[in-house]
């Protein structure tokens, strides 16, 4: 008798595993194979209709799955949709997934291996598994302001950071779109809706090849922080130098003469100092740095600055690597060191410049999730600070800020300038050869002795006094509204 027994424990044992095996390769080591399988249209359909996890901003949810009908047990919705729809993307059933419903997905589904047990619990309770939920590090009333900031019809983008921790504070741009257009379940309403956004002058649905963290765009006089952290880094200037400054910069063998800027008061000196250069944007005196110093030194800053190189994991949103061209001769050279010719930045990447420069030459990993939660709250993904890379030292990042300053406080960002509190800024206007529109920026960050908030701005296509308008004094609305909080 007790044989008998012990053969049925060990039988029930046995069937036991051998579930949850079946289990454990249905819903990890198989997973793969089967959601690729292209007869699975039970898989696909049910994703689709699965109660995701919501991505939230303040408690709030800006992406959730709500009660559908008789076809799909949950729809996609989007609130806010225009303002968040760079980050959030959408989740299509004909136009797939982009944005944080891609790069999330196993996350929001409830499908990654972080969630393997509340799965396996769900299963054998018979209850659908539910996906986690997401909550960005993203501050609702900066990004609302910065959003509004961006007038309709323009196309451009800001990035807020805290230059300390990486943490992405607001990251918008125009044009936008809504995303529940294209999260419908009517497919007819659905593509209809597509083909009429896609017609958007500037517009594209996806986040990696628009926006701050896909748009490549001219830097212009930006990119002039590269060329100062280059020349300080090489030993051959100090904070005493003084720089050639006449009003065009001629090269042997062509007729091309690169002119000096003509919006400030750069054909007051023929030399120039960091400080004044910088302030008034002067162009020369950075042409002849790139002149003395070669391709490779500012090549080797802009790559230590991140031209060229990757962002970390913790973004999550897919981006694209700024361009620093090479084998310049000495004209591109100097074009390029007025970050023209072929030199691209994201607007994330120009920010994250900045943010070196305000990090004592330390850039911190860019971060836009604050926590990852399972469906009972538990904590399953919380990323803490991490430095991405070493762009210059704490001296030369300290002699920056000082000159930086001066651009803000005597120079022509005066506009950025925020009563009783030291702003540390760079303007910066990129030719486009068009009809003598720009692309018009501003970087900088506040306050300048111990930085909270870093802000970038571009406005593309702008002439040079809608450039000004849009730039430096929408900075000082955002430095004033994040350090007033």
């Amino acid at each position: 008798m007790n044989q008998a027994i012990r053969h049925s424990w060990v039988a029930a044992i046995a069937m036991f595993a051998l579930i949850f095996g079946a289990l454990s390769y249905v819903q990890v080591v198989g997973a793969d194979e089967l959601k690729a399988n292209a007869w699975n249209k039970r898989a696909i359909l049910q994703n689709y209709c699965n109660d995701r996890g919501a991505i939230l901003v303040a408690g709030t949810a800006i992406a959730e799955s709500v009660e559908g009908n008789e076809t799909c047990k949950f729809q996609r919705t989007y609130t806010q949709p225009e303002l968040y729809a760079g980050i959030t993307g959408y989740f299509s059933k004909n136009y797939g997934v982009t944005g944080l419903e891609r790069a999330m997905d196993a996350q929001l589904a409830g499908s990654s291996d972080q969630l393997f047990l509340d799965r396996i619990g769900q299963l054998f309770l018979g209850n659908q598994p539910k996906g986690a939920s997401v909550e960005l590090t993203i501050d609702p009333e900066i990004q609302k302001l910065a959003y509004d900031l961006i007038p309709d019809g323009q196309r451009g983008s800001i990035v807020v950071t805290d230059p300390k921790t990486g943490n992405i504070l607001a990251m918008v741009s125009k044009p936008s779109y809504d995303p529940n257009l294209i999260a419908t379940q009517d497919a007819a309403k659905e593509q209809a809706s597509y083909n009429e956004i896609i017609k958007v002058p500037g517009i594209n649905l996806n986040p990696s090849v628009s926006g701050p963290t896909g748009a490549l765009l001219a830097p212009g006089s930006v990119f002039k922080i590269v060329d100062t952290a280059a020349a300080l880094g090489s030993g051959k200037y100090n904070a005493d130098s003084q720089l050639p400054n006449p009003a065009e910069m001629s090269f042997p063998g062509i007729q091309y003469r690169l002119p000096n800027y003509a919006g400030g008061n750069c054909y007051t000196r023929n030399t120039a100092d960091f400080a004044f250069a910088l302030q008034q944007s002067c162009n020369t005196p950075f042409a002849s740095i790139a002149e003395k110093l070669g391709e490779e030194a500012i090549a080797g800053q802009a790559a230590k600055f991140g031209w060229g190189q990757g962002l970390g994991d913790q973004l999550k949103l897919d981006y694209a690597e700024s361009i620093f061209p090479r084998d310049l001769d000495a004209a591109g050279l100097a074009q390029s060191a007025i970050g023209q010719r072929d030199v691209r930045a994201t607007p994330l990447q120009i920010a994250q410049m900045t943010s070196a420069i305000a990090n004592g030459g330390v850039q911190m990993t860019p971060n836009l999730i604050k926590a990852v939660r399972s469906p009972d709250l538990r904590v399953l993904e919380e990323p803490k600070p991490v430095p991405l890379r070493t762009s210059t030292t704490p001296e030369i990042a300290g002699q920056i800020t000082e000159w930086m300053t001066s651009v803000v406080s005597e120079g022509i960002g005066a506009g950025a300038a925020v009563p009783g509190v030291q702003v540390a800024g760079k303007t910066g206007t990129a030719e486009l050869g068009t009809d003598g529109l720009n692309n018009s920026w501003f970087t900088g960050f506040a306050p300048a002795n111990d930085p909270q908030v870093s802000v970038t701005i571009v406005m593309q296509g702008v002439d040079i006094t809608t450039g000004a308008q849009l730039t430096s004094p929408n900075a000082k609305k955002i430095f004033e509204a994040v350090l007033n909080k």
